[in-house]
């Protein structure tokens, strides 16, 4: 990460969801950056992403059971909420599950930071909860569109958040693009490490569709977002609510950039083919994201090139192993494992 545009300003952070495919990047991030990190993880795609560090304490725990919250709490300057049921397909598995998380707790775990003394929340909301829109650029103010559950509740958190602004307690809502790249806690059902996992795989990427417009971010720039945002002063991050995302990309697009860069880091392929097949899955936007330009300095540095060419590397060094079929990798094949309603 490049010097931070402003001085660190809290002490100990608690990351729900610290242990996911965002918070494996970021809590080492935060970490090296000097903070004291308390994780708040369900850890249901496994242990051991995380660092063995003095200043890391896992709570292997969930956001539903209130005195697990209350005790993660004790003495937390800022919270970085990311926990949640992840993507439509995983949400759709277990509705009773996914709203539980997602909605039911969210309310309870502000008002147990407010109780704690915490002096900022930053939610992770998502850029889903604009829907399908033919703007040229969705800015904050777009009105909301939610297609699914998991959208409607990502947008209904918002301003539950909001609601709970004062003089002590500081909220800001983030709404990312769809992040892609290596984290030590892999995805690989997200649209750009789909097609690199399949290219490298199977030397050959199948594309649904392929107008459809798509924000993407890389997740080292995400990390580096979150921890811009926790060292703003509380003026400039006040009740603010934020896009973030680096490149809008036709899919057909981001599958020849998947071509080309795979086909350049890992020659030894051959050419990789693209077969194009029609999509139920109509979402299209070109999120703009200059607001948050304008207000911290923030604008991301890598690119979709960059997230594959992280992924090759990681195919290359053997930290992938079984990338089409072991499901940890696969939120919803994850969620299938889990007992019903847990």
């Amino acid at each position: 990460m490049p010097e931070p545009a402003f001085e660190k300003r809290f002490d100990h952070v608690l990351i729900t969801g610290g242990a996911g495919y965002v918070g494996a990047v970021l809590t080492p991030q935060l970490l090296d950056a000097g903070y004291r990190v308390t994780v708040l993880d369900l850890c249901w795609y496994g242990d051991g992403v995380l660092p063995e560090h003095d200043n890391l304490t896992l709570v292997k725990g969930d956001l539903r059971d209130a005195e697990t919250v209350r005790d993660a709490m004790q003495g937390v300057d800022a919270v970085l909420h990311l926990a949640c049921v992840s993507n439509d397909p995983s949400f759709d598995l277990d509705p009773t599950l996914g709203k539980s998380i997602n909605l039911d707790a969210f309310e309870p775990l502000v008002d147990a930071a407010i109780a704690a003394g915490v002096k900022r929340f930053v939610y992770a909301s998502s850029s889903s909860v604009y829907g399908v829109s033919d703007a040229l650029d969705v800015t904050e103010d777009h009105p909301l569109h939610p297609l699914t559950d998991y959208s409607k509740f990502k947008a209904q958190c918002e301003p539950v958040l909001l609601g709970k602004a004062s003089d002590t307690f500081v909220p800001v809502v983030i709404r990312p693009a769809t992040v892609c790249g290596y984290s030590p806690r892999q995805r690989l059902d997200v649209i750009v490490n789909i097609l690199t996992n399949h290219a490298v795989s199977h030397q050959k990427i199948r594309v649904f569709g392929g107008d459809q417009l798509r924000p993407n971010l890389h997740i080292n720039d995400m990390a580096d977002c979150y921890e811009t945002v926790l060292e703003a002063p509380d003026e400039a991050v006040a009740s603010k609510t934020w896009n973030v995302g680096s490149t809008n990309h036709p899919v057909s697009e981001i599958a020849q950039i998947v071509k080309r860069v795979v086909e350049e880091a890992m020659p030894g392929l051959g050419e990789i083919a693209i077969d194009v097949e029609p999509t139920d899955d109509p979402r299209s936007y070109h999120v703009n994201s200059s607001r948050i330009a304008a207000d911290l300095g923030f604008t991301p540095e890598l690119t979709i090139e960059d997230a594959v060419r992280d992924l090759c590397f990681a195919f290359r060094a053997g930290k992938l192993p079984n990338s089409m079929t072991d499901p940890k990798y696969f939120n919803v094949k994850v969620m299938q494992e889990q007992p019903a309603t847990v």
